[in-house]
């Protein structure tokens, strides 16, 4: 008879199975597929098994193989609501104890997110929503409820765990193996930034999944993408516990349990000396070691297991050191959980493991006793080659992960960036140069710490025809930043030809009343000479503005403008609105200066493609302002604030300076507000 009864599947359900593989009691772990249980394994004290059970077939389980006074412990999925229910009833009809884990929410929604209760709704949502490519992330049960959305298997990506029953269902579906990813987690924020370009996905579907789902990797992804989150609430706000609170009752329950004090400690071995897991910087990597710390030294000349990529393991391991070849967070505690000899385990991160390093996805899945071994990164190395300091550089990358770098130098007088391509660094100064930034010194590292290492130093000319290691680094020297923080540019600077433009008093109120964040993704609809476009794509520097125009003439103005005022993070779309939109990322901003009589409609496009979307119009006519005035009344729109603005300038005449009035502009403000709960 069993003392304990484990229904997993989940991380926590794992977790809890790597504490009790040699707890000194018997343990029956029941996951619904052959998948789940081969991701738990064998263990001393557990007995694994996979089966999907219906509440008469648990209740059975329990009363024939559970003792007197066992404990069931539910570790099954958040959204697992019947299996959840059936487990409850079952231990109810059987009279043993019942404890559920809960997994907490991060869910944080902001307003270019949509929260909807049910696979259902979501799909209802996609289908008044019908522009842009869908990257799911539910699960392949959840697959057949989205096949009623038009144009599903064309417009639908699934990212799928690798099971040949999830490959069938979605081959009855009739979706095309181009559009599916097999693959298993976790996946970082690069990863899932990565899959969203590479499918074009302008939505993103995923569940409230919390920390150990990977939710926060796929919110901030699908932020720096521009990316709509539709996001599948919990089905019931159930109560729970957490891991190191059912550790603690089933040790209260059953004392003789071997379990180490804090669940964080737990490991799968129970006795010997305590175990010992680090995570080790071995700075730049060299096989000498000389750029790791004489603390972070010992520990791996001691350690009875090194994991890395491979590398790492090269410049660190002696001969005979046992070592693994991984980096996967999820792989990484899977090998730890595992492994029932190593006393002294030490994971390698490049470089310092607080600097652009894997070590925060790490420490999520690892024992909350982890240490942290500091490295010296290559931003120290790097600056400490180039006999410079580094207390005032701006700190970026483009590893992996989006970065407006032109926008950062135009900024800062000096830039540190890693690098990841090898036409990185060419692609970069062919740039600057396009923007007039020829008086840059530019210095580059390659190779740091190794005996090929090269630094090398020019201006952006002289490496326009670079081509290096792709994790080179990068630091760009600005003699004449530009520090300017608040909205302002003279009218004159812009380049205008004929072509109308928002003046300066009205462009500034109008950008303000935008209420911009750094990564706002800006709509400019009717840019014309692109005033407002270039004004917000210089506050929202790690956002993205689209300035859409349908005037041949008033186009090649905002190109120009563009690069007059190196606006790297501006992209221009040339055509009518609202057919010009519909291809875009969702916007969280949009600034409407020109409508072409489609006020109405384009109004409609950016509430479908964002409910919460922040609207600022601006009118001259008083026709205009009617028509705005009855769409906010008609539209899901709140908050709404309406100004008149008018503007006099002194013109001189003579030894006089006279008051010339302008016309008055109306600038209209809004939120979109979902459910249409307007005002």
């Amino acid at each position: 008879m069993f003392d304990i009864l484990l229904f997993a599947g989940t991380e926590e359900g794992r977790t809890l199975a790597g504490f009790l593989k040699n707890c000194g009691r018997q343990v029956l772990v029941l996951t619904a597929t052959r998948y789940g249980a081969d991701r738990i394994g064998p263990g001393a004290s557990l007995t694994v098994e996979e089966g999907r059970l219906d509440e008469k077939e648990m209740a059975d389980v329990i009363r024939s193989r559970a003792a007197e006074k066992a404990v069931v412990v539910d570790a099954t999925h958040p959204y697992a609501v019947q299996a959840s229910e059936n487990i409850r009833e079952a231990c109810r009809e059987t009279g043993r104890a019942y404890l559920r884990i809960y997994r907490e929410s991060t869910l944080r929604p902001d307003s270019s997110d949509v929260l909807v209760h049910s696979t259902a709704e979501a799909a209802a949502w996609l289908k008044e929503h019908p522009e842009g490519k869908v990257l799911l992330t539910t699960g392949s049960k959840e697959l057949p409820e989205f096949t009623s959305v038009p144009g599903f298997p064309e417009r639908f990506y699934a990212r799928i765990l690798p099971m040949k029953s999830n490959l069938e269902i979605c081959e009855r579906l009739s979706l095309p193996p181009s559009h599916l990813i097999c693959m298993q987690g976790p996946f970082s924020e690069e990863m899932n930034i990565a899959l969203i370009r590479q499918t074009g996905a302008s939505v993103l579907v995923t569940k409230d999944t919390g920390a150990a789902g990977g939710f926060d990797e796929k919110k901030s992804a699908a932020d720096k993408c521009g990316c709509h989150l539709l996001i599948i609430g919990r089905p019931s706000q159930e109560h729970g516990m957490s891991e190191s609170e059912c550790l603690e009752t089933l040790k209260r329950r059953f004392p003789d349990l071997l379990l180490p004090e804090k669940a964080g400690e737990a490991e799968n071995t129970s006795v010997g000396a305590p175990r010992r897991i680090a995570l080790v910087g071995i700075g730049m990597g060299s096989a000498d070691c000389r750029t790791m710390t004489q603390e972070a030294l010992d520990y791996c000349r001691h350690a009875d297991l090194l994991i890395g990529a491979g590398r790492m393991l090269e410049a660190v391991a002696v001969p005979g050191q046992r070592t693994v070849k991984e980096y996967r967070a999820e792989e990484v505690s899977r090998l730890i959980r595992e492994d029932k000899e190593s006393r002294q385990i030490a994971i390698l991160l490049s470089g310092d493991v607080g600097f652009f390093s894997g070590a925060k996805n790490l420490l999520r899945v690892l024992p909350e006793k982890t240490e942290v071994m500091p490295g010296i990164s290559s931003l120290i190395y790097f600056c400490g080659r180039l006999r410079q300091s580094w207390d005032d550089i701006c700190i970026t990358s483009s590893h992996g992960r989006t970065c407006n770098l032109v926008g950062e130098i135009c900024r800062n007088e000096k830039v540190f960036s890693i690098l990841g391509t090898e036409d990185a660094v060419r692609n970069l100064c062919r740039t600057l140069l396009d923007y007039g930034m020829a008086d840059l010194q530019i210095d580059i590292g390659e190779n740091l710490s190794y005996p090929e290492e090269k630094l090398l130093h020019g201006s952006p000319e002289d490496f326009v025809n670079y081509s290096g290691n792709a994790l080179s680094v990068l630091l760009v020297q600005n003699p004449n930043p530009d520090f300017s923080v608040a909205p302002g540019i003279p009218d004159e600077s812009f380049e205008r030809d004929r072509v109308p433009m928002t003046k300066e008093e009205i462009r500034e109120i109008s950008v303000s009343k935008l209420r911009l964040t750094d990564r706002s993704v800006v709509y400019d609809v009717g840019a014309g000479s692109g005033s407002v476009s270039v004004e917000t794509a210089l506050r929202a520097r790690e956002g993205k503005v689209f300035a859409i125009e349908k005037n041949p003439v008033a186009v090649q103005l905002l190109y120009r403008n563009k690069k007059k005022f190196r606006a790297d993070n501006l992209q221009i779309v040339e055509g009518l609105a609202p057919e010009a939109l519909e291809a875009l990322p969702a916007p969280t901003h949009a600034f409407i200066g020109g409508s072409s009589g489609n006020l109405k409609d384009i109004l409609r496009l950016l509430l479908k493609k964002n409910p919460r979307i922040r609207v600022v119009i601006n009118c001259i006519t008083l026709e205009t302002v009617g028509e705005a005035l009855d769409a906010m009344k008609t539209l899901p729109l709140g908050h709404t604030d309406i100004v008149s603005v008018s503007v006099a300038r002194a013109k001189k005449a003579g030894p006089y300076h006279m008051m010339m009035g302008q016309n008055p502009v109306y600038i209209l403000s809004a939120d979109g507000v979902p459910d249409g709960q307007q005002e």
